[in-house]
């Protein structure tokens, strides 16, 4: 959710504040902010939370609420909610990205996706958007305020996923993971205390996450890719399996009053980066707690970012601002940089060949050769 600009992001945010004994499985830890720590495979990782005010007749914010906002570049969190880039409804109008994947996880509100591709989407309350960027796709991430005579709160996390060099150019893609559709662990600990697990990509027990676009690093299971999210009652008690020696697992704890990971006591929002061979017992304190986890075996490849495009090399970065410039990656086809859907419409996709689903008809169109 980044636009073209002059600042070189950083390809990771090394976990490296706190060192652990040799004997824990935690590693290190870090607290969370807007944009959290990420390891290989993965990017970069944001938790937006805004507790929005009722819509207008445009499903946007009042203009008298805007007063004294940066507008179009508003990422200070003032009243309990920011408009990003968005000017009248919060979001992120479009934008290019290129080498690499979103998965976005709406946790509550709406999203309504459009794309260069010609495709849109409605999704919302703990629907996941997986979308493959490829060779290059434009897209809009709107958060609509439906609700006129209430509150809108949304909160959703951003992922982003690398792809390895042989599939930096593949075609665009984007799936749909419907709530209704994610498989769930319930574990009730000894006190009746429970803690559910969501697995949107990977295995815990027999539950296992959707499927996911084709080329993604996470298709192939040898990858080992989990990203679930974890919601933990007042005092439950949970251990994390272990894993292969190879993959990077961090465990994000961004709502949490008291949290103990191992020998670990935590009593605000943190990153924690665990050695993944090695069970780790979680005990949650006196409120809830929810935490993410992303682990997964890394590319290992040179990574060259800059802005939405991610790359091997500098040479390659310089080919896919090229591109954009020159191509567009296909041209916007929609009369506005930030389309906003009827506030009528419910949850659905319209994929690039025209079919459509939702979330009682779960279908995923093939693949368009090409």
């Amino acid at each position: 959710m980044q636009t073209v600009g002059s600042t070189l992001y950083p390809l990771t945010l090394p976990i490296t504040e706190i060192q652990s004994p040799m004997s824990s499985p935690v590693i290190n830890t870090v607290d969370l902010g807007v944009h959290w720590p990420t390891i290989d495979p993965f990017l970069f990782c944001a938790h937006h939370c805004d507790n929005y005010p009722a819509g207008n007749l445009r499903m946007g914010v009042e203009s008298s609420e805007l007063q004294g906002r940066n507008m179009g570049s508003d990422f200070t969190l003032r009243d309990g909610w920011r408009m990003y880039h968005g000017r009248e409804v919060p979001g992120f109008p479009q934008h290019p990205h290129r080498g690499f994947e979103t998965i976005t996880i709406a946790k509550s509100g709406y999203i309504d996706h459009s794309d260069s591709l010609g495709a849109q989407a409605r999704f919302g309350r703990g629907d996941v958007q997986w979308m493959t960027a490829g060779q290059g796709i434009v897209h809009s991430e709107m958060f609509p305020l439906i609700r006129t005579d209430d509150r809108n709160p949304a909160e959703l996390f951003q992922i982003w996923l690398n792809l390895p060099a042989k599939s930096k150019m593949v075609p665009p893609y984007f799936t749909m993971i419907w709530s209704e559709h994610i498989q769930k662990v319930r574990h009730v600990d000894d006190s009746g205390a429970l803690t559910e697990i969501s697995v949107i990509a990977g295995q815990l027990g027999d539950a296992r996450g959707a499927a996911t676009p084709p080329d993604s690093w996470a298709a192939d299971p040898a990858h080992g890719v989990n990203v679930w999210t974890i919601r933990m009652e007042p005092g439950a008690q949970w251990t994390l399996p272990a894993a292969d020696a190879e993959k990077a697992r961090v465990l994000y704890a961004h709502d949490t009053q008291g949290l103990t990971i191992a020998d670990r006591a935590l009593t605000r929002p943190s990153g924690v980066q665990l050695e993944p061979t090695k069970a780790v017992a979680l005990k949650n304190g006196e409120h809830t707690t929810e935490l993410l986890l992303l682990e997964a075996t890394p590319i290992g490849e040179p990574v060259a970012q800059h802005g939405p495009f991610v790359m091997n090399t500098r040479d390659e970065l310089v080919d896919a601002f090229r591109d954009y410039q020159t191509t567009k990656f296909g041209g916007w086809p929609w009369p506005a940089d930030d389309p906003v859907l009827a506030r009528e419409t419910g949850r659905f996709a319209r994929h690039s060949d025209g079919r459509v689903e939702e979330p009682e008809t779960r279908q995923v169109p093939p693949r368009i050769p090409g």
